[in-house]
């Protein structure tokens, strides 16, 4: 069989965009299909516009409770549809860019739905009307597709927002029920309460950010309280009404209450379904796809990389998946993701950043008697002045046995500016002596991290 391509990616995503580029890079003949906007979530509907709200939300609070340094505002008005528009025109931008070095590399862009019928071919469908566009054929196919918000299974779901909505909203609402107490959740309800929205965030569970050190979540409670934002712990929605320009909540206790606006945030999930891989019968890993550590499916003739896959769904981990994947099948390389010592943020205010295992985590690993801890909390000198007084939070675990530093967290201003180079110390491997024999940068935050002693 004669094909078309030597590689299609479906879908522009992180990934996709990583994994094309660097395949026409080596000569490769490359098409993309994408149904939206080239750039994937994070460009068009998830990091990139929210970090820039999360700067409007930092940015009014710290000129709103900078009295004690001499500062002082009258009134600060917050103008919601002025930074709407200014974010949808910088996605646009990105997006545009995106789409501009992909002509430079003659990579060809379908605009449409990607749907399977072999294991090298798809039809590139029309969104609205159903009907085939195109087919085309490759020697290999790449899925990049990324992830959807989840929906809860309730009635009246369809009146509420995902997070995919809230960057195509107008204006900001003046009450917001905000599901969830995961990273997305979080994030939306420090903006949008830093932003003048009255915010009551609903969790399942007992605290925010399970899967994260407690003592971050613990921090984060604090700060998110300290905020105002109504935290309701063990409490579920049931239903969601409209009222009078009003959304009626219905809680598992029986109790109702009133928000303009309800946010769903409960997690996302791959986006598999639009391309009819049932025929394919691909292994499954739970929701993702199984994949090899080349990141090939069970098929020989389709990888996939990012959110659909089963590692941690995060923008550079799928841009070098993608890479790593182009590299080795394009370039004869051998090369494998290093998914060790992955830095990660949550862009609340003040933010979280972290690296490596988690307190509860390395004690499981390596017993409890074997993990010393080595923790600082205090407020930070930005916040002398301040009316806010929300404290920051520093921590290494450490494996006893051999003095190796096993993560780092920190709940704090510049926290993820800070992980992100301590990563590259974990992944290095680090030793807590080297920490402590580390001069200090005084006066800063990040000082407490080599003069922490035990």
């Amino acid at each position: 069989m004669e094909f078309q391509f030597d590689l299609i990616v479906v879908g522009a995503g992180s990934g996709g965009l990583a994994a094309a580029k660097r395949a026409a890079s080596y000569g490769a003949k490359v098409a993309i299909i994408e149904v939206n906007k080239v750039g994937g979530t994070c460009v068009i509907r998830g990091c990139v516009p929210k970090k820039l709200m999360v700067y409007a939300a930092r940015n009014k609070k710290d000129i709103t409770s900078s009295e004690g340094y001499g500062l002082k505002s009258e009134r600060i008005s917050f103008e919601s549809n002025i930074l709407l528009k200014n974010i949808r025109e910088e996605v646009s931008r990105l997006s545009n860019l995106h789409k501009n070095s992909l002509d430079k590399l003659n990579i060809k862009v379908f605009v449409g739905l990607g749907k399977f019928i072999s294991p090298n071919e798809l039809e590139i469908i029309c969104p609205k009307t159903k009907k085939i566009l195109k087919k085309i054929s490759s020697k290999k196919i790449l899925i990049s597709v990324g992830g959807k918000p989840k929906k809860l299974n309730i009635p009246g779901i369809d009146l509420a927002w995902t997070s995919d909505d809230i960057f195509e909203l107008d204006s900001f609402p003046e009450s917001l029920l905000i599901v969830g107490g995961g990273y997305i959740a979080c994030e939306f309800a420090s903006i949008f309460k830093n932003l003048g929205t009255d915010v009551t965030q609903l969790i399942r569970g007992e605290r925010l950010l399970n899967g994260f050190d407690e003592d971050l979540s613990s921090c984060l409670e604090e700060a998110t309280v300290l905020a105002g934002i109504n935290i309701m712990t063990k409490t579920q929605l049931k239903s969601i009404e409209s009222s009078n320009g009003y959304l009626q909540s219905t809680l598992d206790s029986g109790n109702k209450m009133q928000t303009r606006n309800i946010l769903i945030a409960t997690g996302r999930e791959p986006n598999l379904l639009p391309l009819n891989l049932e025929f394919l019968n691909l292994k499954m890993d739970g929701a993702y796809l199984d994949v090899d550590q080349l990141n090939q499916t069970s098929n020989a003739n389709i990888f996939a990389v990012g959110d659909i896959v089963n590692k941690p769904n995060l923008t550079p981990v799928a841009i070098e998946q993608g890479r790593v994947f182009s590299d080795n099948l394009f370039n004869n390389k051998n090369r494998k993701v290093n998914y060790e010592y992955i830095p990660k943020a949550v862009f609340t205010i003040p933010e979280i950043a972290t690296v490596g295992l988690s307190e509860r985590r390395a004690k499981e690993i390596y017993s409890e008697k074997n993990i010393k801890i080595f923790k600082c909390k205090f407020t930070p000198m930005s916040n002398t002045f301040k009316k806010n007084k929300s404290k920051c939070m520093l921590k290494i675990v450490v494996n006893k046995l051999t003095d190796k530093v096993l993560g780092c967290h920190m709940f704090g201003e510049t926290s993820s500016e800070i992980i992100q180079m301590v990563s590259i110390s974990l992944n290095a491997g680090i030793t807590k002596r080297d920490f402590d024999i580390t001069m200090a940068l005084h006066p800063t935050i990040s000082e407490e991290f080599v003069t922490m002693y035990g």
